[in-house]
């Protein structure tokens, strides 16, 4: 069922993921009707002393699931090491369609990756940049990296300030092939970007279901509205 889903995602173009990262998030996960979102990611990190509960409420959710325990570094809600991340990520891979590995953690996460490419469960990889886009060399080598990780998808979200860097990012968009690609602006210019990207070949595209977390955010389902009007022309 898992490969199956995968293979939806890299085929079925523009998905629209709702982060869950609060109490308050994943009540509105629980109540959300089929189609409203195409993935939910469960960021564990958040929820580190809520984990009995978050585990109860994973199985009512009718959506695939996105598993990450996100790095400090790159917007983890928490400061924890790497033993405890891998704990926290082996406990949830049995509801996992995905996992999300920063390219920085790949080592450190090295055995749940493999556990999770044993049960079917398909690997994101990913990299943040809060403070600037990346120049094109760096995003080329971002996704080297990703392909000999044997990532399914590589996952790019960066600051972006002005048309010039949306337009770097839509270049690598339009041109790398050796791997899906789901990326996303932050900043100025974050919601124009997400929209432009998901008719670039972004097939996974996130918004938030309660609070966003970071600038240049869409409501999930407005984002999913919004994908649909522009692929109905």
């Amino acid at each position: 069922m898992i490969a199956v889903e995968i293979a939806n995602v890299l085929s079925s173009g523009a998905n629209v993921v709702g982060t869950v990262h609060s109490e308050a998030g994943l009540g509105i996960a629980a109540k959300l009707p089929r189609g409203v979102v195409d993935f939910l990611e469960i960021r564990v990190d958040a929820f580190t002393n809520r984990k009995a509960l978050l585990l109860a409420s994973l199985p009512s959710l009718k959506f695939p699931l996105i598993i990450t325990v996100r790095h400090p570094l790159e917007g983890g809600a928490c400061a924890m090491p790497s033993s405890r991340r891998v704990e926290l990520l082996e406990a949830f891979l049995p509801y996992a369609a995905l996992i999300d590995v920063e390219l920085r953690s790949l080592a450190a996460l090295d055995s749940v990756i493999r556990r999770a490419r044993a049960g079917n469960a398909g690997l994101i990889v990913s990299h943040h940049s809060f403070r600037a886009t990346p120049p094109a060399a760096r995003l080329r080598e971002l996704a080297s990296r990703a392909v000999k990780a044997g990532a399914d998808i590589l996952k790019i979200a960066a600051f972006t300030a002005n048309a010039r860097q949306v337009g770097r990012l839509l270049e690598f968009a339009a041109t790398e092939r050796r791997i899906a690609l789901s990326v996303m602006g932050m900043g100025p210019m974050g919601k124009v970007s997400r929209l432009l990207f998901s008719q670039s070949g972004s097939v996974l595209n996130y918004g938030f279901l309660d609070r966003r977390q970071v600038s240049g955010q869409w409501p999930a389902g407005q984002l999913k509205e919004r994908i649909a009007e522009l692929a109905g022309g």
